[in-house]
């Protein structure tokens, strides 16, 4: 397709190349013509008048000219002969001695501007009439007017009109034949052309492309074409440099996706890792604040176990017993089941969940630690979808972090109570965005100092007391709710609380 399309192109710009050159000539050609003819035309009027001239006889008192039937009838043949239209002589008195010629529409004309040559003594030349002439419309006559002489004395003067139509009828004649001539000219030159810029530049194109097509790596020296130094040898040479240079990029790009690769496997695992780190040190936050609730049921357990023990219980006492302490019991493996469930390691498989049930879940979790006894929790679970594609565990694992900060920055403010945490959802509509989940974790705790808020998802920075937090809680925070196609977002003002905002993509439905 692309070797016809050249064709045809070069053929296009031949033909156009080849008329617009000799439609330029031909209009150069036909205008030198006619200011040719012109000329010729005026010559002819100069001659007529120096015939004139030589052909006048003065009067006897040399004061006029005497026009003889022999001199009228010489008169006449000459202008038969010039192929003038028409002709007036005035004597130097303004009076007509000759006219001659069909054109009576002239007359007047012609006796006004042999009147200013008689007075003038000058040759004056005037054009009138339009008429077509080869390529647009020209001037229909020529009139030309001069004084006559005799003994260096203008003793008459005569006018004299040519019509020019007869000259556009020649060129029109002479357009045709070179029209015919561009026509034939155009094919021959054209086939000419065409027959050797195909050979000098088609054909070598259309053997690299070919060439091109079927190359293998193996066989570059068969791009190699054309006569050494010419073009086509020095293009299908940078065209084989240039394979070659691509052959070696493409290897070192080979090794370099390989790279890639490994470094984005090391970086995922460290990713995981690092979850992996703030998870544990979260459950080992969280143990010590089960440990004590464990404490107390196994206390009642061990109580219910004496009296057991004794012989003078009666049997419905014991049965009550036995309920009470497997109540207990069932109270210590709640416990610790939900304290397995977030601390156990994510399977990595996103799936559509529930978030108001993971929300749940982790504030169940959360109510056993001593420092939610002066901390009034309210969850205000409002969306009316709450559907999102994304792990259980590592969700849980955000609820549980924000959740810490909150009751943290909660007990550094109220140690005696008035603490408040509140957790809000809601289904937000964004303007040229699908909706999605809105999450709010708020507290009336010390707040986030507005120097510090833009830095707080960094990694390892933290705002507790050394050994109170990892600084990576709210980091992976980020990361895992940007993996998930979220954000998150800190509100807070210094001794007024914060409030956390994180927006989740809804599932599809």
């Amino acid at each position: 397709m692309f070797w016809r399309g050249l064709k045809l192109n070069i053929t296009i710009i031949l033909v156009l190349v080849l008329v617009t050159g000799m439609i330029l000539i031909d209009f150069v050609m036909i205008i030198s013509v006619q200011s040719i003819l012109f000329k010729s035309e005026i010559s002819k009027a100069h001659l007529f008048i120096s015939a004139i001239e030589n052909n006048l006889t003065l009067s006897s008192q040399g004061e006029g000219i005497v026009l003889t039937s022999f001199l009228e009838d010489s008169f006449n043949k000459m202008f038969d002969e010039s192929g003038i239209y028409c002709a007036l002589i005035l004597d130097k008195e303004r009076k007509q001695i000759y006219f001659a010629g069909d054109c009576v529409q002239f007359q007047k004309e012609l006796g006004i501007k042999v009147r200013e040559s008689i007075s003038s003594g000058k040759e004056n030349s005037i054009f009138s009439g339009t008429t077509w002439g080869v390529f647009w419309k020209q001037k229909q006559n020529l009139i030309l007017s001069s004084p006559l002489r005799k003994q260096n004395k203008v003793v008459a003067g005569v006018g004299i009109v040519f019509q020019l139509e007869g000259i556009y009828a020649v060129l029109r004649r002479t357009q045709y034949i070179l029209l015919i001539y561009i026509l034939i000219n155009t094919v021959f030159l054209t086939l000419i052309g065409f027959y050797r810029l195909s050979s000098v530049a088609v054909k070598p194109v259309h053997k690299l492309l070919k060439r091109t097509e079927d190359y293998q790596e193996s066989d570059l020296a068969t791009l190699f074409m054309g006569r050494e130094g010419d073009e086509f040898h020095q293009l299908s040479k940078a065209f084989t440099n240039m394979i070659e240079r691509i052959s070696e990029d493409k290897k070192e790009l080979e090794l370099t996706v390989s790279s890639l690769e490994k470094a984005n496997r090391n970086l995922k695992q460290a990713q995981q890792d690092i979850i992996r780190a703030e998870k544990l040190a979260s459950v080992g936050r969280l143990a010590a604040g089960v440990a004590h609730e464990i404490g107390n049921p196994i206390a009642i357990v061990i109580g219910y176990l004496e009296l057991l023990r004794q012989n003078d219980i009666a049997e419905e006492d014991k049965k009550d017993f036995i309920a009470r302490t497997q109540s207990e019991i069932n109270r210590i493996n709640s416990i610790i089941r939900q304290l397995l469930d977030i601390s156990r390691p994510t399977k990595g498989e996103a799936k559509v969940i529930s978030v108001h049930d993971i929300i749940v879940d982790v504030s169940n979790v959360f109510r056993f630690q001593s420092i939610m006894s002066k901390i009034h929790s309210e969850i205000c679970l409002d969306a009316e979808n709450d559907q999102v594609m994304a792990e259980p565990d590592q969700l849980r694992q955000i609820f549980l972090n924000l959740m810490m900060n909150a009751a943290d920055a909660i007990a550094e403010k109220h140690k005696e109570g008035g603490g408040e945490i509140r957790i809000d959802t809601q289904v937000v509509f964004g303007e040229n965005t699908p909706p999605h989940l809105k999450i709010t974790y708020s507290d009336n705790g010390v707040g986030v100092p507005q120097d510090h808020l833009e830095n707080i998802f960094d990694p390892f920075y933290s705002t507790k007391e050394p050994g109170k937090g990892t600084g990576l809680g709210l980091s992976v925070c980020f990361m895992i709710i940007e993996s998930m196609g979220g954000n998150i977002r800190a509100f807070s003002q210094e001794d007024k609380g914060t409030q956390m905002v994180i927006h989740l993509p809804l599932s599809a439905p």
